[in-house]
């Protein structure tokens, strides 16, 4: 390669939780000389975060904010989009990958990816932010495929197996028809297709630790955080010098008829504890008269001022609480959340709020041990084991690797 630098193609399709580690990962290739593009939704969010880090962006796919924010999905919806999505990797990611010398690909099964870097003769990497998505002898806790109950019932590898064939579903004959489109052979099993032999865990080794928890070979790098020295706004500032610290209560990116109902619950069992309530408004728009409100916040500077963070359970603000050694309660209601919650719990650093729907008073319970010296001395203590290097590990592996498979 000469003297030109590394270029490295990153893409998602997914939420905030799923474009933010990209554009932190981003921001380290380029403090360590090497150029890096972004393929991902064109939510004007994502584009804020793009621009933050200095890196283009291109479009890929619907915006996710209309997805979710719209009528709840049918099954034909799901088959619709995975089409779609499918369709527009082996689209736009070929022209965007041109000139480039890796692909790395996560978010929601980025099928279409591995294939264009095949194609290409370029390297790709799968990456991961949490076990969920590794083919597992026993799944990590509080997360069985397709649901959120414990594992245990059924032997876990019919459960992968059942895994597989929903993915092969969903994504097969679109990711077939256009692979022979380019003259590539058919994949039987997608979803360890789109893994590979090595997939990448973007994930804290504290929070998510991947020891056993495989068959397949993981290179864990930690997450992927995006360094954020931005001010808080000077009136959130003022609201949290003029009082004890506040109780944040926040849903991030879920859909709007999700939260709502949960939020309302959250904040008055913050208010049966004699607490302020900062909400944060997020993707739902939540806006109740009676709360200080605030939008798209850093919340690195945030977190450490807080008495406690109430949440969906992403991997993004389950880290960050961490880091900021602020007890969490955590209300999983999709995806991966389930795991977050009991690895929350498991570590002692706050409290998993599952089964049945929250209420006043089991969310104040809640709050009860949240708020409570000896999780508050837990999450204190457990902070500082947190690493904040995962960004940088990734982009050295990319750069020593810069061509060929790993």
């Amino acid at each position: 390669m000469g003297d030109s630098p590394v270029r490295v193609l990153l893409t998602a399709w997914g939420s905030r939780g799923d474009v933010e580690p990209l554009v932190g990962l981003a921001a380290a290739l380029r403090g360590l000389g090497a150029e890096a593009r972004l393929c991902v939704p064109p939510d004007e969010e994502f584009v804020a975060l793009s621009a933050r880090a200095g890196v283009p962006l291109v479009p890929l796919g619907p915006a996710v904010r209309s997805v979710v924010s719209g009528p709840k999905p049918t099954v034909l919806d799901a088959f619709r989009l995975a089409d779609e999505l499918v369709t527009t990797r082996f689209g736009t990611l070929a022209e965007a990958a041109e000139g480039c010398d890796a692909v790395v690909a996560t978010g929601l099964m980025p099928a279409g990816a591995r294939d264009v870097a095949d194609k290409l003769g370029i390297r790709y990497v799968c990456a991961c932010y949490h076990m969920r998505g590794l083919p597992s002898p026993h799944f990590p806790p509080g997360r069985r495929p397709g649901r959120a109950s414990p594992a245990g019932e059924t032997d876990n590898r019919v459960l992968w197996q059942q895994d597989a064939q929903r993915v092969n579903d969903l994504y097969g004959p679109a990711l077939n028809r256009h692979r022979a489109a380019i003259g590539l052979t058919p994949v039987d099993n997608v979803r360890d297709h789109v893994l590979g032999d090595r997939p990448w865990l973007a994930a804290d080794p504290t929070l998510c630790p991947s020891q056993g928890m495989t068959d397949l070979d993981v290179v864990q790098t930690g997450a992927w955080i995006l360094p954020d020295d931005r001010p808080l706004p000077h009136d959130l500032e003022a609201f949290l010098d003029v009082g004890e610290p506040p109780v944040y209560v926040g849903f991030g990116s879920m859909a709007a008829r999700a939260p709502e109902d949960i939020a309302r619950t959250a904040i008055e069992a913050a208010r049966a504890h004699g607490r302020r309530i900062l909400l944060a408004r997020g993707w739902a728009d939540l806006s109740p008269t009676d709360c200080f409100v605030v939008d798209e916040v850093n919340q690195q500077a945030l977190f450490p001022r807080v008495a406690a963070v109430i949440h969906h359970g992403g991997a993004g603000t389950t880290t960050t609480a961490a880091r900021a050694g602020t007890p969490q309660v955590v209300i999983p209601l999709v995806a991966d959340q389930p795991y977050w919650a009991t690895r929350v719990s498991d570590l002692g650093i706050g409290v998993a709020h599952t089964d049945p729907p929250p209420t006043v008073a089991s969310l104040s319970a809640a709050l009860t041990t949240a708020l409570s010296p000896e999780t508050r001395t837990r999450a204190r203590s457990t902070a500082d084991t947190i690493r904040t290097d995962g960004a940088t590990v990734a982009a050295k592996l990319l750069l020593d690797k810069g061509s060929g498979r790993p």
